[in-house]
């Protein structure tokens, strides 16, 4: 068996070595994804319905080339998505993603996106629910080169947990060797609003239905280009409804 990364690394601090450490040695390589100048390309990453799931990628976005890149992290045990996405001049890069689980899951999205040419722009947008004494972590670095003007970068990070004994890790982070951009992070951790879960008891709404809509709210925005009827919202939401029942 090959070594496990350090508990040290910062891009594996949170994971659950057990089981990395039963899938280590088989673990493939990562994905090589190369967006060819100017083309539009729209992937949807959906769970594979495995206990222990992690999915890698390699990304190259070539001159003027976009990516929209939807993503639900929710394996039962472990889930990790790992993105390494280099932008040239003027490719735009856009990743909305969530980690929803129960139970003793750990579940980790983590990202580097290098900006090494001027004029291109990324967006994260991570959204986290967790229930039980799950984990959930984002890990996301932007890095900047000199030559990388005119970029604009954005991570936008949320967490709610549903119970006392879940932890939500956020550490969003920039780079910037540059001086004319426009870069900006933040990550927020909270509980679901009493107040609105009042309002909606006021209005006849059963309790676990109001949990339910207003973590739907909180997750489903990720997705509205795709509709309320895709696959991956669907799913999401069945795995919100049965985490307040």
């Amino acid at each position: 068996m090959t070594a496990l990364p350090s508990p040290k690394d910062e891009m594996w601090r949170y994971a659950d070595r057990t089981a990395l450490a039963e899938v280590w040695d088989a673990l493939s390589p990562p994905e090589m994804l190369q967006i060819a100048a100017h083309n539009e390309v729209q992937q949807i990453w959906q769970p594979s319905g495995e206990e222990i799931e992690i999915r890698r990628a390699t990304i190259t976005l070539e001159k003027g080339a976009r990516l929209s890149l939807y993503a639900l992290n929710s394996a039962s045990r472990y889930g990790r998505i790992e993105l390494d996405v280099k932008l040239h001049e003027g490719a735009d890069f856009a990743f909305d993603a969530a980690n929803i689980g129960g139970g003793s899951a750990t579940l980790e999205i983590v990202t580097t996106v290098r900006h090494v040419e001027p004029a291109a722009n990324s967006r994260q947008s991570v959204r986290t629910v967790l229930g039980g004494t799950a984990t959930g972590s984002y890990a996301g670095q932007v890095a900047v080169a000199r030559d990388a003007q005119h970029t604009t970068s954005e991570q936008d990070i949320k967490a709610m947990l549903l119970d006392r004994g879940a932890t939500a890790n956020a550490k969003p982070e920039l780079e910037i060797y540059a001086d004319d951009v426009a870069c900006a992070h933040g990550a927020t951790v909270g509980e679901l609003d009493p107040v609105q879960l009042y309002y909606a008891a006021m209005r006849g709404l059963p309790p676990e239905e109001a949990k339910a809509l207003l973590l739907e709210g909180f997750v489903g925005g990720l997705w509205d280009a795709l509709g309320p009827d895709s696959p991956i919202s669907v799913e999401a939401r069945e795995q919100l409804r049965a985490m307040t029942r």
